[in-house]
Protein backbone atom coordinates (compact mmCIF):
# COMPACT_ATOMS: atom_id res chain seq x y z
CA UNK A 1 0.00 0.00 0.00
CA UNK A 2 1.63 3.53 -1.40
CA UNK A 3 1.59 6.01 1.64
CA UNK A 4 1.36 3.94 4.46
CA UNK A 5 2.92 5.50 7.53
CA UNK A 6 2.11 5.53 11.34
CA UNK A 7 1.71 7.89 14.58
CA UNK A 8 3.20 7.44 17.31
CA UNK A 9 2.02 9.63 20.77
CA UNK A 10 3.99 9.06 24.07
CA UNK A 11 2.42 9.95 27.19
CA UNK A 12 3.98 9.50 30.78
CA UNK A 13 0.76 8.48 33.23
CA UNK A 14 0.40 8.44 36.36
CA UNK A 15 -2.80 9.07 38.21
CA UNK A 16 -3.83 10.87 35.21
CA UNK A 17 -1.64 12.42 32.49
CA UNK A 18 1.43 13.73 33.16
CA UNK A 19 3.56 14.41 30.18
CA UNK A 20 3.62 14.66 26.53
CA UNK A 21 3.77 16.50 23.60
CA UNK A 22 2.12 19.41 24.50
CA UNK A 23 3.94 20.15 27.81
CA UNK A 24 7.52 18.68 25.79
CA UNK A 25 6.79 21.98 23.38
CA UNK A 26 6.05 23.96 25.80
CA UNK A 27 9.03 23.67 27.72
CA UNK A 28 11.00 23.26 24.71
CA UNK A 29 9.34 27.12 23.61
CA UNK A 30 10.44 28.43 27.11
CA UNK A 31 13.73 26.98 26.82
CA UNK A 32 14.08 28.61 23.66
CA UNK A 33 12.84 31.82 23.92
CA UNK A 34 13.75 32.31 27.64
CA UNK A 35 9.66 33.18 28.03
CA UNK A 36 6.14 31.25 29.05
CA UNK A 37 4.39 33.96 27.11
CA UNK A 38 6.15 33.43 23.76
CA UNK A 39 6.20 29.73 24.50
CA UNK A 40 2.72 29.30 24.50
CA UNK A 41 2.07 32.64 22.08
CA UNK A 42 4.12 30.11 19.07
CA UNK A 43 1.83 27.06 19.98
CA UNK A 44 -1.98 29.30 19.82
CA UNK A 45 -2.07 28.66 23.73
CA UNK A 46 -3.38 31.38 26.11
CA UNK A 47 -0.64 32.64 28.91
CA UNK A 48 -3.23 31.49 31.37
CA UNK A 49 -3.64 28.03 30.17
CA UNK A 50 -0.01 27.86 29.93
CA UNK A 51 0.65 28.50 33.54
CA UNK A 52 -2.43 26.51 34.39
CA UNK A 53 -0.46 23.49 32.45
CA UNK A 54 2.66 24.42 34.83
CA UNK A 55 1.27 24.80 37.89
CA UNK A 56 -0.59 21.30 37.48
CA UNK A 57 2.88 19.83 35.84
CA UNK A 58 4.46 20.95 39.36
CA UNK A 59 1.80 19.47 41.37
CA UNK A 60 2.14 16.14 39.77
CA UNK A 61 5.59 16.08 39.41
CA UNK A 62 6.27 17.70 43.40
CA UNK A 63 9.33 20.59 41.84
CA UNK A 64 9.21 23.55 40.15
CA UNK A 65 9.68 23.47 36.73
CA UNK A 66 10.14 27.19 35.93
CA UNK A 67 12.18 29.89 37.60
CA UNK A 68 9.79 33.25 37.09
CA UNK A 69 11.70 36.87 36.45
CA UNK A 70 9.24 39.35 37.24
CA UNK A 71 8.94 42.25 34.41
CA UNK A 72 9.67 45.81 34.65
CA UNK A 73 12.05 47.86 33.10
CA UNK A 74 14.44 45.42 31.21
CA UNK A 75 11.05 42.69 30.82
CA UNK A 76 11.00 39.50 32.93
CA UNK A 77 10.64 36.06 31.45
CA UNK A 78 11.04 32.11 32.67
CA UNK A 79 13.38 29.49 32.65
CA UNK A 80 13.55 25.91 33.23
CA UNK A 81 14.94 24.82 36.65
CA UNK A 82 17.05 22.12 36.78
CA UNK A 83 15.03 19.98 37.74
CA UNK A 84 12.59 20.66 34.76
CA UNK A 85 15.27 20.57 32.47
CA UNK A 86 15.88 17.35 33.24
CA UNK A 87 12.74 16.33 33.16
CA UNK A 88 12.60 17.42 29.17
CA UNK A 89 15.40 16.09 28.77
CA UNK A 90 14.51 12.67 29.84
CA UNK A 91 11.74 12.71 28.17
CA UNK A 92 13.23 13.79 24.38
CA UNK A 93 15.60 10.96 25.30
CA UNK A 94 12.68 8.19 26.14
CA UNK A 95 10.66 9.44 23.05
CA UNK A 96 13.44 9.58 20.47
CA UNK A 97 14.32 6.17 21.50
CA UNK A 98 10.54 4.56 21.46
CA UNK A 99 10.35 6.65 17.88
CA UNK A 100 13.50 4.78 16.36
CA UNK A 101 12.34 0.93 17.83
CA UNK A 102 8.85 1.90 16.08
CA UNK A 103 10.58 2.87 12.79
CA UNK A 104 12.42 -0.55 12.97
CA UNK A 105 9.78 -2.54 14.13
CA UNK A 106 7.30 -0.83 11.17
CA UNK A 107 9.62 -1.71 8.38
CA UNK A 108 10.11 -4.96 9.45
CA UNK A 109 6.21 -5.85 9.69
CA UNK A 110 5.39 -3.36 6.85
CA UNK A 111 8.31 -3.84 4.54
Amino acid sequence: MDGLRYHLTLRLLAADKCFGPGPMRLLEGVRETGSLQKAAGSMGMAYSKAWKLIRGLEQAWGFQLLVRRPGGAKGGGSTLTEEGLALLERYESLLAEVEQAAEGAFHKYFP
